[in-house]
């Protein structure tokens, strides 16, 4: 009997080997991963970062809330992702006059709200009426000052509305007369401040010149991009579906977007190596060098048009002598904190403008002087840090601020003798403080809305809605308007680098790094081609396995 058991084992062993391997295969099957069934459903998952602050085009400033409503709602005009050349959206052609002063845009005649109503030239100059209207308090009014009038319009100078270079001649006819000559206006309207947006179905739910009425929840936004919002659970997602009542829905080959609020880049990565993200917001420092080495499929490094810098609330002692200003900002050794630091080629910025910018140069300036860092403290009376009271740097949930901020920490105390205190916050807890005031120093970014120095620069004018400093020089404001009347390029540049040079002088920002923007990305996800001002267009972009 033993003899004829040992005979057979080899064929049981086989049996249960060959059962073993069946029922992993059928395990496998049953555990396909979230990106696996999204692919196939052609559904896009992706990190915007943090929660968003709202899906209000023209009250929110965050490249992740951007990220959500470049999904909702459509620009007048669009950009190849490629050549940045303008290209038809709500338009679908236009005239400018040969003074570069009027631009005549006529809409398409199939474009809708999610409604089903028709969009009409009425509704985009009731949507911008709303954002110049000074009750919203919209950061991003100033942006308007292009058009002529807007600016008396929202600083309350005049009430009359008619004065604003705006027009509808007709339902599809759409006139904008500038207040002076701007080649990149065209490049403005592919951001969200300037998307328009259905006031009359605002106004249905409550008052659409305040902060605070609810219209931006599901079954209450009306939309006009190429997808609706379906579902919006603070911290957990937001799904946006397909639109059929959009102009362009035969192009579009994704039949949703769900985003994730994930402000945590280590959290971010895990769940892209689980198989529930498509794509990252960012991407773990420590992660970086060794997917290079591996030459990963999945890793991202775009170049962006963005910059790092602090900004100095000149309100707050100690940072009103800007003597004390400009001794942290030449104490910074940016070239150690672009390399040593921030892999992913990142790059030291001594000025907030990259030269990248068309047509301008920035200033020639000495950005780390420790010496001279250390003369100006002694001049404002805390020679070698004594006596200065302690000083906050405020940032929110991001490994690489938490990393910058304390490399510059150290910096300050070993370099300067001051006493430096970290805090960390909620990204909206930060923004809230931001537009009140509160804080000392702020560690945070901006990139460019378009391709022109201006985009960095009339953030410090003092009528700016983004200045949050406290900082105003009528000789800053001035040399704005003379660079707005320049008509001859090189002139011009040469003006908006006396600027430029201005307020690094006055310190009330200081430049810190230029970045790149490191991720991962799906090799299932196909046409995904973001520009340097990182906007994406996501009609364009479909899954496959």
């Amino acid at each position: 009997m033993r003899g004829a058991n040992d005979s057979r084992r080899p064929l049981r062993l086989a049996g249960v080997l060959f059962g073993l391997i069946a029922l992993l295969n059928g395990s496998c099957a049953r555990r396909a991963t979230t990106v696996d069934q999204a692919t196939q459903a052609g559904v896009l998952h992706l990190s915007v970062g943090s929660e968003p602050t709202d899906l209000d085009p023209q009250t929110v400033t965050g490249l992740g809330d951007a990220k959500i409503i470049a999904a909702l709602f459509e620009p007048i005009v669009t950009f190849d992702p490629i050549t940045l050349a303008p290209r038809p959206a709500l338009a679908e052609r236009w005239e400018i006059s040969p003074d570069g002063l009027v631009y005549t845009f006529h809409l398409r005649p199939t474009a809708r709200w999610s409604n089903g109503d028709p969009i009409t030239a009425e509704d985009c100059i009731a949507s911008w009426r709303r954002i110049l209207t000074p009750t919203l308090a919209a950061d991003y009014a100033y942006f308007f000052y292009i058009i002529r009038g807007a600016e008396s319009f929202h600083k309350g100078q005049t009430t009359d509305f008619s004065t604003v270079g705006l027009a509808a001649p007709d339902p599809r006819t759409l006139v904008v007369t500038l207040a002076h000559p701007a080649p990149y206006f065209l490049q403005i309207l592919l951001n969200s401040p300037w998307r328009p947006l259905n006031v009359r179905s605002i106004t249905a739910i409550g008052d659409a010149y305040h902060r605070g009425t609810p219209w931006t929840r599901p079954g209450k936004l009306i939309s006009s991009g190429p997808f609706t919002l379906k579902e919006w659970k603070p911290h957990q997602h937001i799904l946006v579906e397909k639109s059929l009542t959009y102009w362009d829905h035969a192009t579009v080959r994704l039949n949703a977007i769900q985003f994730y609020p994930i402000d945590s880049m280590d959290a971010e990565e895990r769940a892209f190596r689980a198989g529930q993200l498509h794509g990252t917001w960012s991407l773990p420092l420590s992660k970086i060098l060794p997917l290079q080495q591996e030459k990963s499929p999945a890793l991202r490094i775009d170049p962006i048009l963005e910059t790092y810098f602090f900004r100095l609330n000149v309100h707050r002692a100690p940072l009103t002598d800007q003597r004390i200003r400009r001794a942290l900002s030449l104490a910074i050794d940016r070239e150690a904190i672009a390399q040593k630091i921030l892999p992913g080629g990142r790059q030291p910025a001594p000025t907030l403008i990259s030269s990248v910018i068309p047509g301008y140069t920035p200033p020639t300036r000495r950005a780390y002087d420790l010496a001279a860092a250390r003369q100006l403290l002694a001049e404002a009376g805390y020679a070698g840090g004594a006596g200065l009271p302690p000083i906050e740097i405020l940032y929110n949930n991001s490994e690489i601020l938490r990393l910058v901020a304390e490399a510059i920490q150290q910096m300050w105390r070993r370099d300067l003798g001051l006493d430096i205190r970290l805090v960390n916050q909620e990204f909206k807890v930060v923004f809230a403080s931001r537009r009140t005031g509160d804080y000392q120093i702020l560690l945070g970014s901006w990139t460019a809305d378009y391709l022109d120095a201006t985009t960095f620069l009339d953030l410090w004018r003092s009528d700016s809605g983004n200045n949050h400093t406290g900082w105003a020089d009528p000789a800053y404001d001035a040399l704005s308007d003379q660079a707005n009347r320049l008509a001859d390029p090189v002139a011009r540049g040469a003006v908006l680098t006396a600027a430029e040079a201005l307020v690094l002088e006055a310190a009330p920002i200081i430049p810190i790094y230029f970045n790149t923007h490191v991720y991962l990305l799906h090799p299932a996800v196909h046409g995904w081609q973001p520009t340097p001002m990182d906007h994406s267009d996501y009609r364009y972009v479909w899954l496959e396995k």
